[in-house]
């Protein structure tokens, strides 16, 4: 990456300098970032501001000392210029060369390029998704399971080793919610009325279940107590329904390395050693739970007996003794329950057992939480840091409301209402690209306008069709070079100097910039650097595209060196663009067709 080459030079300078005597060792890495007007050069280096105290000098001084040492060390000629600015600031400007030959490495690394080893296989558990199974996933769930994947994509990309995990509600009241809507279905199909409670699963799905159910029991079950059926039905309509959650994640091209399950958390002992192991660091105790009055902040508990999380309890105040994790300790606001009165664990207790479990067999945690999940994520970290962990090994990312529209009017969701919008239903209208890279067009912590007609569009308002038509144009334009014998594109150093307009230099900067963004993105989880920056270089290229054709300065023109820089400007591009989708597990076709959009290469 060129911003390394920078860096690397100066760290050498300072060590050098510092060896001298001139100043002392660096105390921290020094930051090499791009100014916010590129008039100021490439990069811009703060060394000096990082250096002024412990040398004793003004910043303005010292960065005039580390400029000389600097362009002592730099014994390849890579620095054009270097200049004092600001309050110390060194503003570097890399010689044209620099990037002229960074541009081979497109070429060499092709499909790879992107690719880095910052993560330096540090071992990476991203579990997204774990919606409750008891139900297909929706259109929420949808937006969770694109951006999950699209951080293990990156993280990948970035050299981290990944693990993709789904955690499996299975165990609590939901499933159990689950079980007896298809035992009332069941009924219905044996020809009785049934009363269906609101809190009930009205979906198509759950007769589908009961349907099942009756042809492989008959009336076994009609009158017998509840306490004989519950169990074995709420595990044929859970496996049912993850058949149906993995079907969906399927047809949006997602796939896990490992479905992890509450129940098992239970049946094979785990939660039991994990509370053995609370009370041997005498992290638990016996008490009461105040009333919510007298507890900090935060809204009133609901009335339920537990942790509110996926299973739906609660925390309310108890007189009845309760087991309590000392998690106050911890930066939490208060103990929470991990048993309740009846010395049944709590949700939170399964959980907490859960990501202790995780983080024994990976270095880092990333949880794809939803936004309503907020609250729960510093009891987490509480959590970890109590059994030994830093805050700073889990990481959670919160995904905000999708609003669906279609022709600006809002499409509501509610899974027990059975107005919900499933995410099959917007997969086989959308298609899956449009879905993925939609998803991933904003920040996952914004609330994001999903409009099903703009989805559809093969127009160039619609991003992910702006994004893969730039793609398939510049392989129309590498075809029509083809077609008109002119040599495939290679890299040739004479070629590319003469990329030399503004619009193509910024190209330029843009695809070896590809790296460093693709790095930045993975270690903030943040995919939608990569969809933003996709759009902005593309958006670039059509500009400078158009603007070449109402100047004269085509790619494919008279001057046969031009030509070749700029058909190989266009072969490096097609490759980030292609590298980019990739990496956001969208598809980068070469050829499109539109009545909208007329291809006037």
């Amino acid at each position: 990456m060129i911003r390394d080459l920078v860096r690397e030079l100066f760290e050498k300078a300072l060590a050098r300098g510092a060896a001298e005597g001139r100043w002392p060792a660096a105390p921290v890495a020094v930051a090499v970032e791009p100014p916010r007007d590129p008039r100021h050069g490439d990069f811009a280096v703060n060394a000096a501001m990082v250096l002024a105290r412990a040398a004793g000098r003004p910043p303005r001084e010292l960065a005039a000392a580390i400029a000389e040492a600097v362009r002592a060390a730099d014994e390849g000629g890579a620095v054009a210029s270097l200049e004092v600015a600001g309050p110390g600031f060194l503003n570097v400007r890399l010689a044209p060369d620099v990037w002229f030959r960074a541009l081979q490495e497109v070429e060499r690394q092709g499909a790879a390029f992107g690719r880095t080893t910052v993560g330096k296989g540090k071992r990476v558990n991203v579990e997204f998704v774990s919606a409750n199974p008891t139900g297909p996933m929706h259109v929420g769930h949808g937006r969770n399971a694109v951006t999950g994947d699209a951080v293990a994509r990156l993280l990948d990309w970035s050299g981290h080793a990944v693990t993709r995990e789904y955690y499996v509600n299975d165990y609590g009241a939901q499933v159990q919610t689950l079980a007896r809507s298809v035992h009332l279905r069941y009924q219905e199909l044996a020809g009785r009325t049934v009363d269906f409670p609101p809190q009930g699963y009205p979906g198509a799905y759950v007769v589908e279940i009961a349907r099942a159910l009756r042809a492989e029991v008959g009336d076994r079950w009609l009158d017998a107590p509840e306490a004989e059926w519950l169990g074995p039905i709420r595990d044929r309509a859970v496996e049912h329904v993850l058949g149906m959650i993995r079907e969906d994640l399927a047809a949006i091209d997602i796939r896990f390395d490992l479905w992890s399950s509450e129940k098992a958390l239970y049946q094979s002992g785990t939660v039991e050693r994990f509370l053995g192991e609370l009370e041997a660091k005498g992290l638990v105790y016996v008490g009461t739970l105040p009333p919510p009055k007298s507890r900090k902040g935060g809204p009133p508990a609901a009335p339920a007996d537990g942790e509110a999380h996926a299973d739906g309890e609660a925390e309310v105040a108890s007189a009845e003794p309760l087991t309590l994790f000392r998690s106050s300790r911890y930066g939490d606001e208060v103990d929470r329950p991990v048993k309740k009165a009846d010395g049944t664990p709590t949700y939170f207790c399964a959980d907490i057992a859960y990501h202790w479990q995780k983080r024994q067999r990976a270095d880092a945690l990333v949880d794809v939480l939803g936004a309503d999940h907020g609250g729960y994520v510093p009891r987490l970290g509480a959590a970890l840091e109590a059994l030994g962990h830093a805050r700073r090994d889990l990481h959670v990312v919160l995904i905000q409301m999708v609003n669906l529209t279609r022709g600006g009017e809002a499409l509501k969701m509610g899974k027990r209402s059975g107005n919900v919008v499933w995410l099959r239903e917007v997969l086989d209208e959308v298609g899956r690209d449009a879905a993925r890279f939609l998803f991933l067009t904003r920040r996952a912590d914004a609330q994001l306008d999903f409009d099903l007609e703009l989805a559809k569009k093969q127009t160039l308002d619609n991003p992910v069709f702006y994004v893969q038509y730039g793609h398939a144009r510049l392989a129309s334009i590498l075809r029509r070079a083809a077609e008109a014998g002119l040599p495939e594109p290679r890299f040739d150093l004479a070629a590319v100097r003469s990329l030399v307009l503004p619009e193509e230099q910024e190209l330029l900067k843009r695809i070896l910039a590809f790296p460093e963004l693709m790095a930045e993105a993975a270690l903030a989880y943040e995919p939608h650097r990569v969809a933003y920056y996709l759009q902005q270089t593309i958006a670039a290229f059509h500009s400078y595209y158009t603007g070449g054709k109402r100047t004269g300065e085509r790619v494919i023109g008279a001057d046969p060196v031009k030509t070749a820089g700029r058909l190989y400007l266009c072969l490096a591009l097609k490759q980030v663009l292609a590298n980019g989708l990739a990496a956001l597990g969208v598809s980068a076709p070469d050829r499109m067709e539109s009545a909208a959009v007329a291809d006037e290469d």
